[in-house]
């Protein structure tokens, strides 16, 4: 066994401890295709008010400028469908969102991989990057070989569907790459863009972020939700997994195992009357570790009263 494939062995057992239910990895090399279908997605504005997404263009597209000297990008995977769902009665919140924030439970995990490299291996120079850093998390995963990008624009596993986060970890170590994931399960299958409620998913695999629900509750900080979605949210109140909820592949979503994603009792019990009553320092309280804080108060009542409006 050379040290190439001694060094990928360590770093996918040591990540199988971590928790994370894959571990994949690529050769760091500019990715000039994605760079193309990107600059054309913000062309057309699919971003929105999502300004953020033009920033950082060269930094998203070259392992390299993120690493100096990188040489492999390691995909993770971490499960995060829950055990239990909301009651019939709440307001609709998505998944991801059900536990601790993500980014959080991500980071440590990300920073105790990268310990037991350099432990392990040596003196390595790596980052880790959950989704909120200039990475084209769902590109590397498929070239590490973890799945496809179903029409709703996921990443998609045979094994357990969709509902996963994507950490990436740049390394300026050599390692065994696996294969790039070439094909494509969704066949003939629209249920996402039938479904979608606002007509986001385009028939290419784009989706026009500007039209998402998950962008007019928690990105859009405008005071304003425009008056053309009014009846199209079916109770959504902070993002929206119909398109994940959907999709044939995510009957085989297995419930998670980690602790921090465990469902704050309030997200699946309160009702609508209790949400609206909630007062801003019971909100910070209840959701200080939550991703629905992302929002803030203000623009969860936003959402409410938005929501309000479609039964009248």
């Amino acid at each position: 066994m050379n040290n190439q494939e001694k060094y990928t062995r360590l770093i996918k057992q040591c990540s199988a401890n971590l928790g994370f239910h894959y571990c994949g990895t690529s050769k760091a090399v500019k990715l000039d295709d994605d760079a193309r279908r990107l600059e054309s997605w913000l062309q057309q504005g699919f971003h929105g008010a999502m300004q953020y997404m033009e920033n950082y263009f060269d930094l998203r597209i070259d392992p390299c400028k993120l690493v100096p000297g990188a040489k492999s990008v390691i995909t993770l995977l971490l499960n995060y469908f829950p055990s239990e769902q909301q009651n019939n009665t709440a307001l609709k919140i998505s998944k991801y969102a059900y536990g601790k924030d993500y980014h959080q439970v991500i980071r440590e995990k990300l920073n105790m991989l990268l310990q037991f490299i350099k432990q392990n291996i040596g003196d390595v120079n790596g980052r880790g990057f959950v989704d909120s850093a200039p990475v084209l998390e769902r590109s590397w995963a498929t070239r590490s070989g973890a799945g496809w990008i179903g029409r709703n624009g996921n990443l998609i596993t045979k094994q357990q569907g969709s509902y996963f986060f994507i950490a990436t970890l740049i390394v300026d170590l050599d390692l065994m790459y696996d294969d790039t994931f070439a094909k494509d399960y969704c066949g003939t299958c629209r249920k996402c863009i039938d479904s979608c409620p606002t007509n986001a998913i385009l028939d290419n695999k784009v989706i026009n972020g500007s039209r998402c629900i998950s962008y007019f509750t928690i990105e859009l900080k405008d005071a304003i939700i425009p008056d053309e979605m009014k009846g199209k949210f079916e109770n959504w109140m902070f993002g929206c997994d119909i398109c994940q909820d959907v999709c044939p592949w995510n009957r085989f979503s297995k419930p998670n195992n980690e602790i921090a994603f465990k469902p704050i009792p309030e997200i699946l019990n309160l009702s609508t009357a209790e949400w609206e009553n909630l007062s801003e320092e019971a909100f910070k309280n209840i959701f200080k570790d939550s991703p629905l804080k992302r929002t803030k108060f203000k623009g969860i009542q936003r959402n409410l009263k938005f929501i309000k409006t479609q039964s009248q």
